[in-house]
């Protein structure tokens, strides 16, 4: 592969504003993360899989998550890129890959905005129904029904979106204030669950020996880096940071924060909670769990937190998106709406207005799947399978990039290189499990959240799409991205980083 950088000229590459600092980043990647909205919907879909086991499966995949995000650590302090896994997995495997993790990130979050965007309209129905407001005209709202919760959250998704545009500094003081209220809430609920809850505390709720079948173990696990994902959203506002570092602090700092918290649901829940009320509550659990530790208006405090959260994954997931859009315009892999930059804003905001669309569109068509809870599984299941395959390829650039370490600091190169490689390993292991067996759980397709093919046959329509894509920005827009594999420093045409 040659070693030559892009041929551009600085003069014209946009270039994103610096205004962020390690508190911003943390708000941001914390956001995407949506801990809240995960212990809320995450861990009653999870239990459906694993039972009363969430804290050993949240540990479990706790592991490989670390070690991609020690991956993205690295290889940020080297080349800080807003495109951050496109840019690394095409320099140091090959373009097409890297063209592949851009693309199916892009997608797997455009699907979230659908899930998330139905996810906030049922909180607000839940509350407008605690409020007392039960009809508007004829109709009866109804916190289930995709229909009405699609439309009410895409309300709210225009109302984020252009919140997006004015500034990613303002964007991050709204989160910021969105998660205080949010973690306040959080602590204070489960810590009361935990002492109060009338199930007993059991050391076998930690033990993944007793979770029922590998197949439940590898969807579990999936299930649970879902909850995760998000964390590298500090990675994708990097050229937006004072400092590269602190991109690099900020994901380790949520990611380790995200882990603290899912334990602390995930016991509260069981404490408080049977198995069958765990399962079988779906969209509605965290509400749930708040009615059964208090009475109103106090039961109605979680509900809101999980509306905060879900406002602020929306803007969260607009934002690293229309991120690594730019990145991949500026290469043009991608049309050149992209890469514009607003001259009052300083940035995407094009991009970040048509993110916003789109995520709409697909909320619309997911009215399909009539039924909130079987959208949210329908959706996370899609969406883990190609997350864990992003996750891996960039860990696989991370091993291959620093495999020297190996040979000079053999504790680093331990760091750099193996875990990074078991974690890619791992993840690849279980995506590759879980697709074969939804490929032999059915005979037929069906558009349903419990049919295998249909479960099997989204993602990899997500991975067909990419390599569609990348024929096309190829071959038709004649990227140089697809010679190099390196991606273009909007700050200046040599990137910031050789290869070890």
């Amino acid at each position: 592969m040659s070693d030559q950088p892009l041929s551009v000229d600085p003069a014209a590459q946009p270039a994103l504003r610096k205004s962020l600092g390690v508190l911003d980043g943390i708000a941001i990647a914390a956001s995407s993360t949506a801990a809240t909205t995960s212990i809320g919907i995450g861990l009653g879909v999870t239990a459906g899989v694993v039972g009363l086991h969430l804290p050993a499966i949240m540990l479990l995949a706790f592991l490989p998550v670390l070690g991609i995000a020690g991956a993205y650590s690295r290889l940020n302090k080297v080349e800080p890129n807003a495109g951050n896994g496109y840019v690394w997995v095409g320099r140091s495997l090959t373009p097409w890959l890297g063209f592949m993790v851009g693309w199916v990130n892009i997608v797997a979050v455009v699907a979230f905005l659908a899930y998330t965007t139905a996810v906030t309209g049922s909180a607000l129905l839940q509350l407008a129904g605690d409020a007392g407001l039960h009809r508007v005209g004829g109709l009866a709202l109804d916190p289930g029904s995709t229909a009405q919760t699609t439309a009410v959250g895409i309300l709210v998704l225009v109302a984020v979106t252009l919140t997006a545009v004015t500034g990613i500094r303002t964007a991050a003081r709204l989160q910021a204030g969105l998660l205080v209220f949010e973690y306040v809430v959080l602590l204070g609920f489960c810590g009361y669950g935990i002492v109060t809850g009338p199930h007993d505390f059991s050391l076998s709720w930690f033990d993944p020996f007793a979770i029922p079948s590998a197949t439940a173990l590898a969807q579990g696990l999936l299930l649970s880096v879902f909850c995760y994902w998000g964390f590298e959203s500090a990675f994708s506002v990097n050229e937006e940071v004072r400092d590269p570092r602190d991109a690099s602090r900020a994901g380790i700092i949520t990611l380790c924060t995200m882990l603290g918290l899912f334990l602390l649901g995930s016991i509260a829940f069981q404490r408080v909670l049977s198995e069958q009320e765990l399962a079988g509550h779906g969209a509605e659990g965290l509400a749930f769990f708040g009615e059964r530790l208090a009475s109103q208006p106090w039961a109605a405090l979680p509900l809101v937190a999980l509306m905060f959260s879900a406002v602020a994954s929306l803007q969260a997931g607009v934002i690293p998106t229309a991120r690594a859009m730019f990145a991949m315009s500026r290469d043009r892999t991608l049309g050149p709406v992209w890469s514009k930059v607003s001259p009052r804003y300083g940035t995407p905001a094009a991009g970040t207005v048509l993110i916003g669309v789109l995520a709409a569109f697909v909320a619309a068509l997911a009215l399909a799947i009539p039924r909130l809870a079987d959208m949210i599984m329908a959706t996370v299941s899609a969406v883990g399978i190609v997350v864990a395959l992003s996750y891996a390829l960039t860990a696989i650039a991370a091993a291959v990039r620093f495999r020297s370490l190996l040979r000079e600091d053999w504790r680093e190169g331990i760091r750099a290189v193996v875990f990074p490689a078991l974690s890619a390993a791992a993840l690849l292991g279980l995506g590759g499990y879980l697709g074969w067996s939804f490929y032999t759980s059915a005979d037929h397709f069906e558009v349903s959240a419990d049919n295998g093919w249909f479960l099997l046959a989204t993602p990899l329509a997500m991975i067909a799409s990419g390599f569609v894509a990348a024929v096309w920005a190829k071959w038709v827009r004649r990227s140089p991205y697809f010679r190099t594999g390196r991606g273009t420093d909007a700050d200046a045409p040599q990137l910031l980083a050789t290869s070890r």
